[in-house]
């Protein structure tokens, strides 16, 4: 399937192991900086995980939230922001997205463009192939490399917005009169198309056919997990799914971890590394997408201060270890004495799931993943970027 074919698709679709490797560095750049403990605390753990992207950003050379700026401030989509303010007292979820765009709290958004700059400095330029030397660098990374991490921005971003497009056949009268979801839809689907398109077009400016095969596949991964997460929950009376940790391990990799993941490779073709070179950073991409997961999916089981009424997904990684534990049979009983005049009580659920196993299986998940990205770093050259990518793992699988 072309790229374009899949972009038209897109919002139709949305509503390893083994022998330690030899280090590729060479040994003469010494220990340029201290890098963190082993599979735990690091020796100075950030406190915060505002100020790990903090420091991070700072390595890098410039605050990632500003790297899609060209972008947002262009006539095109300041069109589109015009319209999204007729939205304003509608409870359509586009405005949800896009407050959360101005008030990302807590550096979420911009944490895949920050990781592709961390690895592409980590690795440096190849020392085996000078041709990169036609770009220019600033702060050990090469512009082709910036570019590429503002189109890993765009692209998560676009998928952001069209998830945000609502199903017109499952409204009911609470959520507001009909013509302003539609009208909310087609914005969403517009501003979503748009952000697509720019990515693509930076994407043949990069001039790489392999980056952009690998950016490609990584949006097909998208649109596969997403409709994979939309499947289930389409169908009537379908509360939860009937899957083991290891389909959605797959799944996850799918929605979450592909792009981080390709492009995270795609960092390294673009600086001409072999495939050892590009094989470590996707591997450490893929894991550290997916302790990132799983860390999102923990926080309303594990938050000190949680509101009662909040709900969770019930496909996530903690209810679906706890379904694996319990056995769907007895699973689907405890979510029928959960529920309260035909409405599901998330509160009494919460307590359920917390006193099984699944809570405490996906920490140990979430840090068996965090393990295996720190493990991709072990080949880099000790440097301050590949400290930060370090306490950026460190920070996500952090739960004291």
């Amino acid at each position: 399937m072309g790229l374009w074919q899949l972009l038209m698709r897109l919002p139709r679709y949305l509503g390893a192991s083994g022998p330690p490797r030899r280090p590729w560095w060479s040994p003469s750049f010494g220990n340029i900086s201290s890098v963190g403990s082993w599979r735990g605390q690091p020796s100075k753990s950030p406190a915060h995980w505002n100020q790990v992207v903090s420091e991070a950003e700072k390595i890098v050379g410039y605050p990632t939230s500003f790297m899609s700026l060209r972008c947002l401030l262009s006539d095109e989509l300041s069109n589109i922001a015009m319209q999204v303010r007729k939205l304003v007292g509608t409870q359509h979820p586009l405005l949800t997205t896009a407050r959360g765009f101005v008030q990302d709290t807590r550096n979420n958004l911009q944490l895949r463009g920050l990781v592709v700059l961390l690895i592409s400095k980590a690795a440096g330029p190849s020392s085996v192939n000078d041709s990169c030397q036609n770009y220019d660098m600033v702060s050990g990374i090469y512009s082709c490399q910036r570019s590429l991490a503002e189109i890993t921005e765009l692209i998560h971003t676009a998928l952001l917005v069209h998830r945000g497009i609502v199903n017109l056949n499952e409204l009911q009268s609470s959520d507001g009169p009909l013509k302003d979801m539609h009208f909310g839809n087609k914005i969403a689907i517009l501003s979503g198309d748009f952000l697509l398109a720019n990515a693509c077009n930076g994407l043949a400016l990069l001039q790489n056919t392999k980056v952009v095969e690998l950016l490609a596949s990584a949006l097909m991964d998208l649109v596969q997990g997403v409709y994979h997460e939309n499947s289930t929950s389409a169908k009537e009376n379908d509360i939860t799914n009937d899957i083991g940790i290891s389909a959605w391990k797959e799944r996850a990799f799918l929605s979450h971890g592909a792009l981080l993941a390709k492009s995270c490779q795609a960092a390294m073709e673009l600086a001409n590394h072999d495939a050892e070179v590009q094989d470590m950073a996707f591997q450490y991409g893929k894991h550290m997408a997916m302790s990132h997961k799983i860390n999102s999916d923990l926080q309303p089981f594990i938050k000190e201060k949680t509101n009662d009424s909040m709900s969770f997904n019930l496909n996530s990684a903690p209810v679906v270890l706890h379904q694996e534990f319990l056995g769907r049979d007895l699973w689907i009983k405890q979510i029928g004495e959960a529920q309260e005049k035909g409405r599901l009580d998330y509160a009494k659920l919460r307590e359920t799931i917390k006193a099984g196993k699944g809570v405490t299986s996906a920490i140990d998940l979430c840090r068996y993943h965090g393990n295996k990205a720190l493990e991709a770093l072990e080949s880099f050259p000790p440097s301050e970027a590949r400290s930060a990518l370090e306490n950026i793992v460190f920070a996500v699988t952090r739960f004291s």
